[in-house]
């Protein structure tokens, strides 16, 4: 049976069973309103791009393999929390006679390779690394929960593998290329690739791209990545100079995922820049965050829509590090619990009458796109509303959740 809405406000007592209980209600809300299985097969799961709409209408919307990935990142936090996390037993999220998150993802990556055409090769290498690293993490819970699939998992990561090496050259220096047209290198495909080899062990090659972002795209002044350098048909190179949320989350868990000295005090250094130059001051609080606290930058809908979800899930892997300085940590951490409280101060709930709830359920949650504004103002009743910024809601609560659950064992392990 689903749980009831419940709005409950964390406080000193149970902050981590308060944010996990808000990360449930997104993943409830996220896979009623926009889950399904793919063409009716059995034991397929696909994410609609946009609700309200029908079956044939989202076939006819531009197949958005990456967001998928990332829907599939969340599906894998909410099962790690489904075995027992945040102070509470094992629990599934949706209730004990629905699927649980780990069902859903396998299936999910099923339908993927459906709806991709029978592979999981793209034209976008940045796509592909977002796929390979939520389907190591799957892996991960598969064998945590006791179920491996160890052969698909091979397949994937040896088909993958393969594009990532083929597209990590020494053009321009080094880096990897965004796309199969090989004219642009640039931040959002080299550093998740740079992240998958760290997690893979191939140490020498994750380092190598990183050094070659540090010498080729960092801006010193600001302490951010930039976005890429593209290749013209004529030969010269153009810099791309403009600075995204998004791309500062993979560098940042590559460089904490290897560790070491400069890597560790380059983490540093994102981590205060972020704050520094990619905050807005809290607008939408609710009693739920403090007036005086930052939020992260939002980049509106469509593909914008998942930008600042991404860079929370790797500030929360910051905040739980030991080896970064206590300020660095205590900043990722607010900058964390800052734009997740907003989305979920902004979040309206979806009314028995509107379109929306002909897909999900009434009384479910509706979030912002952008923290400084309620879901009120961003997606009204009767608005369309995309899955992009959904996820990008659910993940900042369920980094904000890891973020609690990490605080209050250290808590424990300190009495």
């Amino acid at each position: 049976m689903t749980k009831p809405h419940a709005d409950v406000t964390p406080d000193a007592a149970e902050p981590a069973t308060a944010w996990a209980e808000r990360a449930d209600e997104a993943a409830r809300s996220v896979t009623h309103l926009f889950g399904r299985r793919l063409f009716f097969l059995p034991g397929t799961h696909i994410a609609a791009t946009a609700r309200p709409s029908g079956r044939i209408g989202n076939l006819r919307r531009p197949w958005h393999y990456w967001w998928q990935a990332h829907y599939l990142d969340c599906l894998v936090d909410a099962g790690f929390r489904e075995l027992g996390r945040a102070g509470r037993g094992p629990e599934k999220f949706d209730g004990a006679s629905r699927p649980s998150a780990g069902q859903l993802a396998s299936r999910l990556v099923t339908g993927i390779r459906l709806r991709n055409f029978l592979t999981y090769v793209n034209h976008y290498y940045d796509d592909m690394a977002w796929l390979a690293l939520s389907t190591l993490r799957l892996e991960r819970l598969a064998e945590e929960s006791r179920r491996p699939s160890p052969r698909r998992q091979e397949r994937i990561r040896k088909s993958l593998t393969l594009q990532f090496d083929s597209a990590s050259t020494d053009d321009l220096g080094g880096g990897t290329f965004w796309s199969t047209r090989r004219d642009f290198k640039n931040t959002p495909a080299t550093a998740p690739v740079a992240l998958y080899y760290a997690r893979t062990g191939n140490t020498a090659k994750a380092q190598a791209l990183l050094d070659w972002l540090d010498s080729r795209l960092f801006d010193p002044a600001r302490g951010l990545y930039l976005d890429g350098i593209r290749v013209r048909n004529t030969g010269e190179t153009v810099l791309e100079d403009a600075i995204y949320t998004y791309n500062q989350g993979p560098v940042l868990g590559a460089l904490l995922e290897l560790g070491g000295t400069a890597n560790l005090e380059r983490a540093a250094t994102v981590v205060r820049a972020v704050a520094e130059h990619l905050t807005l001051p809290a607008a939408v609080t609710n009693g739920t965050v403090p007036p005086e606290s930052k939020v992260l930058r939002c980049d509106g809908t469509g593909d914008g829509g998942l930008f600042t979800g991404i860079l929370t899930r790797y500030l929360a892997l910051a905040a739980n590090d030991r080896r970064l300085p206590a300020d660095v940590r205590t900043t990722a951490a607010g900058l964390v619990a800052g734009t997740a409280g907003a989305l979920w101060a902004g979040h309206r709930l979806i009314a028995g009458g509107e379109p929306l709830a002909r897909h999900g359920r009434a009384g479910e949650p509706v979030f912002s796109s952008d923290p400084q504004r309620p879901a009120s103002d961003t997606y009204p009743a009767g608005a369309a509303v995309e899955l992009s910024t959904q996820l990008q809601a659910w993940m900042a609560l369920e980094a904000a959740a890891s973020v609690s659950a990490a605080s209050a064992a250290a808590g424990k392990d300190g009495n």
